[in-house]
């Protein structure tokens, strides 16, 4: 996608120099500052996928890949490679694609000796990263017809509502949720966003807001709790969210508020509207081996600081975090929930779009 009409990813390899290193663009610092950051060790990499330098689950994954290849910089033994893998794994619980792209990573390094993984590893990372890309224009082209049925059935600008961010920031490039959206808008389809705020760490707000008004797309950022009471004045057509991890029955694990955004929509069926639920995914994000998304999937809790400060600009456009809590609150950081499927009204793969109960018949064509 396109900053300031440059083109970048989210994540890249960089050769020159004395040795590989891997460049991100560092999420934490964003809307208020573009910065790129370098990281040349696995370690840095697991800090960065913890403090959320880089976050969605889709990049997640392309990063954990990339860290292995960062570990084969220092190692190339069976023992380092499986200390690494282990380490990337558990930097970030809930998202599935991380553990997806460090199993296929491993697969390909332990088949081979230790003398060939290293250009191995980085050519498996590549592989990865580019076929995100291809996944999510796949989804993009996919979510554009449901996009574009509504849009006709309303003759009218369309409302979408999103939660977090599922744009090309959480992916390589191109994004899950908002892929089917950028295609609309280029299409010529008017459609405006509804940007969840999510708190607490901002990042509708922060990253959502931004990479829309990079693309252009019309948007307006409300609060988490607005929502509902959009859908119940009848200014939402449709939610598209992305997802960290789908079971094979079709519950979506998601930013937490996003259960909320799911019920909301379906009781808006009492008020004479019909607003559609869907989650965009790769199928790298679907868990084939879960069923029962509530009781089976890790929900990752955060830090309490997350809750407590709030970062933003001051009026003399200082970079600043300020405590919003009274002295010594307890806080619970839980940073995803899980909407159940019958919630769900659909699930956009690159295979197509699915209803939650069909999910087991896209496993059976990949």
């Amino acid at each position: 996608m396109l900053v300031n009409h440059q083109h970048f990813r989210t994540i890249w390899p960089d050769f020159t120099g004395n040795q590989p290193r891997v460049k991100i663009i560092d999420q934490t610092k964003l809307p208020h500052a573009f910065l790129i950051e370098e990281i040349t060790h696995l370690t840095q990499m697991i800090v960065a996928i913890k403090t959320m330098q880089v976050r969605g689950a889709p990049l997640i994954g392309a990063s954990a890949a990339y860290g292995i290849a960062l570990a084969m910089l220092e190692n190339t033994s069976d023992s380092h490679l499986a200390e690494s893998a282990k380490k990337l794994i558990a930097s970030r619980p809930t998202a599935v694609n991380l553990n997806w792209a460090v199993q296929r990573m491993l697969q390909k390094l332990n088949a081979l000796p230790a003398l060939g993984r290293l250009n191995a590893a980085w050519d498996e990372a590549a592989a990865i990263a580019d076929e995100d890309i291809q996944l999510n224009q796949a989804i993009g082209r996919h979510g554009l017809v449901l996009i574009d049925e509504i849009y006709r059935l309303k003759a009218r600008p369309l409302h979408i509502l999103t939660h977090c961010n599922a744009g090309w920031l959480a992916t390589v490039d191109y994004g899950t949720a908002l892929a089917p959206i950028y295609a609309a808008h280029d299409a010529g389809i008017e459609v405006h966003v509804w940007v969840d705020e999510t708190r607490p760490r901002n990042q509708g707000a922060s990253l959502t807001a931004w990479e829309l008004a990079q693309h252009g797309v019309p948007h307006t950022v409300i609060s988490d709790n607005a929502g509902g009471h959009l859908m119940q004045q009848g200014d939402v057509d449709m939610v598209i969210v992305g997802a960290d991890r789908v079971t094979s029955n079709g519950d979506v694990c998601n930013k937490i508020g996003t259960y909320l955004k799911a019920l909301a929509a379906h009781d808006s069926a009492a008020f004479g509207h019909h607003i559609p639920f869907y989650a965009a995914v790769p199928s790298p994000t679907i868990d084939w081996h879960l069923n029962d998304g509530v009781n089976q999937i890790e929900i990752e809790e955060r830090h309490a600081d997350e809750l407590s400060w709030m970062s933003g600009r001051l009026a003399n456009g200082d970079i600043a975090s300020v405590n919003v809590l009274p002295k010594g609150t307890k806080v619970a950081n839980p940073a995803f929930d899980v909407t159940p499927a019958r919630l769900v009204t659909g699930i956009i793969t690159e295979q197509g779009v699915y209803a939650p109960s069909g999910l087991i018949n896209m496993k059976k064509s990949i």
